[in-house]
């Protein structure tokens, strides 16, 4: 079968296209022929060697990328009940699900004609959503879901702001935040108002026209996709008992940028009444499950930026590296 394999850290460039065996379901697994998958940016961090403590020090130890995946099934293992040749699902390609930090999202290899999902993160495909809408979801739904549902705990009317709604994680957060009952304003650049707006938005801000940290309208909840502004000016516009959750950095400035940001939320967060949160999603069951339900009564539509086919699969990460993606990338076989 056609897989994406690298031997190698560095740029997108190192990833390449080629034949490597058919996978074996193990007794708890699902060997699923892989219609979609999309990239997320674990995909190009762990390329480049963001997670070498886990991957390997010099050289890649776990040679397979990819984690979003939707398709039928091929094949199951022996204590495999829930599901059987045929179904049509969709879950998160990794090899341990209960690992611990990042060492849970090590990708099985969902950028294949075929992969192996653990039976315990893996549900049936809805009817009415395409593969590549439900491969779209799996990661930027757990972290819009977990961070809103969990850490943020979002009631009904209260005011929430998405920044970075138009990304992955954003056009889902957008949409599970109205699902929650919240009135939400999102903050995307001028060629996305329109479509954030298509999604639920209440309000939309448009960064290259206003700055949404200048005082004015206060909020209870700001759930961070970019964290391309300042704890302190975010906490200007929160309300006195109000939640940051940063969910991402996509400001270019890497892991010193997300750790800088991670020691002022701890330090600031003894002295004052806001709550400054950050978190790792957790791949789940019992989530994906409401992702299936949110998607299959129409209460959330992922947004789909570009396709490419496997072998572009090294094009598809570098676009995603540019931060301009407006939803999600998905590949498909």
């Amino acid at each position: 079968m056609k897989a994406i394999v690298y031997h190698n850290y560095g740029p997108p460039d190192v990833l390449q296209c080629g034949e490597t065996e058919k996978p074996v379901p193990k007794d708890n697994a699902v060997l699923i022929r892989v219609r979609a998958a999309s990239v997320n940016p674990l995909d190009g961090g762990l390329v480049k060697g963001g997670g070498r403590i886990v991957t390997g020090l010099r050289k890649p130890k776990i040679t397979r990328l990819g984690v979003d995946v939707a398709g039928q099934v091929e094949a199951v293992g022996r204590n495999v009940t829930q599901f059987k040749p045929g179904d049509e699902v969709f879950g998160v390609c990794i090899r341990d699900p209960q690992g611990s930090g990042v060492r849970v999202w090590i990708p099985q290899g969902a950028f294949a004609d075929y992969a192996c999902v653990p039976e315990s993160v893996l549900v049936m495909k809805p009817d009415n959503v395409t593969f590549e809408q439900a491969a779209s979801a799996p990661v930027a739904a757990f972290t819009a879901l977990q961070g809103l549902r969990d850490k943020g705990q979002v009631q009904p009317g209260q005011k929430v702001l998405i920044n970075g709604a138009a990304g992955g994680v954003g056009t889902f957060a957008v949409q599970i935040a109205k699902s929650l009952g919240a009135e939400v304003t999102g903050v995307c650049s001028t060629r996305n108002v329109d479509m954030v707006r298509s999604i639920g938005a209440d309000h939309v801000i448009d960064y290259t026209q206003q700055d949404f940290t200048k005082p004015g309208q206060r909020y209870d909840l700001i759930f961070d996709c970019v964290g391309n502004h300042s704890l302190s000016a975010c906490r200007r516009v929160l309300n006195p008992k109000g939640i940051l959750i940063m969910a991402g950095d996509l400001s270019g400035r890497g892991m010193t940028g997300l750790l800088a940001r991670l020691i002022t939320a701890l330090v600031l967060s003894r002295f004052v009444s806001q709550k400054l949160v950050t978190f790792l999603a957790r791949p789940s069951k019992e989530d994906l499950t409401i992702m299936r339900e949110l998607m299959a009564t129409g209460k959330v539509t992922p947004v789909i930026d570009r396709r490419y086919k496997l072998s572009e699969v090294p094009e598809a990460v570098r676009y995603l590296e540019e931060r301009h993606a407006r939803g999600k990338v998905v590949i498909t076989l």
